[in-house]
């Protein structure tokens, strides 16, 4: 009787509200978290519905205010349309060299350096790797009037090479933080499998080549996916050092669809849909608010594409170099 008398009484109950009180409480905050965490992806996700659902829309379902979000019909003429006026392909391999020069440079000279900083020791080693550093919070746009001035007097305008040749260099926000990421990886990597390779006859590039760099997947994964993002959607460079159209990269033209469009409302007045239709010639070829978002989607694509695939061992490449926790 008195046990039972002790598991029923007072501090029994009181126990048990507390512990009711703990537990809706944790849930409330689980809730509150859940809710949250949904508006900020909708925030984010936003541009990209409405980027997706107003490239299938037609001028008529664009002009007719009853239609908010599903189109009543899916208007692929749209994206005909931006593929031409984009013309893709020659900009889309344009882009696609570029970015692959970046991707490659980027990865065996930030490597390189990388390795170097994080397993040798050379007078000027700290300083060097405070000017890397110091080289990820200086923004472009601070030295691009010098580079500009100097690339000028190279005769490099109108080429690739002010794109390029500062890859070498390990120059800029980017290079700066490839080296970093590089370096965090190095710093873990176990001495004795070095120590291994130079019993067995390696030299200092060997042991680079052979040891460090095949280990660093993760990182260089995750170096490749930022190059791609980088240099894909390069505009500014672009087109302060490229004034001919021929050369630009495919981001490049989309300014250009736009001001289609532009003139192409400017133009039609206040005649509505039909002067819209007789100032474009034809309604299925007209470039429309669908026609700029169906280009934008078709630029960015590729990198879309490309990160559904590498996005699981892209996330685990930056849990290992040391940039989270």
């Amino acid at each position: 009787m008195t046990d039972n008398y002790k598991y029923k009484g007072p501090v029994k109950t009181a126990l048990t509200l507390y512990n009711r009180y703990v537990r809706g409480g944790r849930l409330v905050v689980r809730l509150a978290m859940y809710l949250f965490l949904s508006i900020v992806s909708f925030v984010f996700l936003f541009p990209f519905l409405y980027m997706i659902i107003t490239s299938l829309k037609s001028p008529y379902d664009l002009y007719d205010a009853t239609v908010n979000w599903i189109p009543r019909s899916f208007f692929v003429a749209n994206y005909a349309t931006a593929f031409s006026k984009l013309g893709y392909l020659p900009h889309f391999f344009i882009s696609l060299f570029l970015t692959g020069a970046g991707i490659f440079t980027h990865i065996f000279v930030g490597s390189f350096v990388a390795y170097g900083l994080a397993r040798y020791k050379f007078p000027g080693k700290t300083l060097l790797f405070g000017i890397v550093v110091l080289s990820i919070v200086v923004p472009t746009q601070v030295l691009i009037l010098p580079q500009y001035i100097e690339f000028v007097a190279l005769g490099w305008k109108d080429t690739y090479l002010p794109l390029l040749v500062p890859l070498f260099f390990g120059f800029g926000l980017r290079g700066g933080v490839f080296i970093f990421l590089f370096r965090q990886f190095f710093l873990g990597l176990p001495k004795s499998l070095e120590e291994a390779a130079k019993i067995d006859g390696c030299g200092y590039l060997g042991v680079y080549w052979r040891i460090a760099l095949p280990t660093a997947k993760t990182s260089v994964l995750v170096c490749a996916v930022l190059a791609l993002v980088w240099h894909w959607n390069e505009y500014f460079e672009s087109a302060i050092y490229l004034s001919s159209q021929e050369l630009w990269p495919l981001p490049s033209m989309l300014p250009g669809v736009y001001r289609l469009f532009e003139q192409t409302f400017r133009g039609a007045g206040s005649g509505g849909l039909s002067g819209v239709g007789a100032a474009a010639g034809s309604l299925s070829s007209m470039v429309s608010e669908g026609t700029v978002m169906a280009a934008t989607f078709l630029v960015i694509a590729p990198v879309l594409v490309a990160y559904f695939f590498l996005q699981k061992r892209f996330m685990e490449g930056i849990e290992r170099s040391g940039l989270v926790e």
